[in-house]
């Protein structure tokens, strides 16, 4: 009887020291799990801007084409100004937000 009391104990012991190793090698693989994150979803952007490619192929030339019949350093300048502009609207928007939030 004693032995199946010191094995039962010992089995215990065994559990409680897995689940310490389990919490340990998930702290230490907390950056590996955000860098797979960050991986995956720019996978699923790629996979996103490839079916929509796929979709529309007419969209594709078109923009090739005003690539080409422009010049690429008047496209490069008008790219600048709409990246400024989004970047603006979306700060525009979340201080809106906010605003409206605080007033609730």
């Amino acid at each position: 009887m004693s032995d199946l009391i010191d094995i039962g104990v010992r089995r215990g012991r065994l559990l409680e020291r897995i689940a310490r190793q389990r919490a340990d090698l998930g702290a230490q693989l907390a950056p590996v799990r955000d860098g797979l994150r960050t991986t995956d979803r720019a996978l699923t952007w790629v996979r996103l801007i490839a079916d929509g490619v796929r979709r529309h192929p007419a969209v594709v030339a078109a923009a090739v084409a005003v690539f080409v019949v422009l010049k690429p350093v008047r496209l490069w300048r008008w790219g600048r100004r709409a990246l400024f502009a989004w970047r603006a609207w979306r700060a525009l928007r979340s201080r809106l937000d906010s605003l409206v939030a605080g007033v609730r």
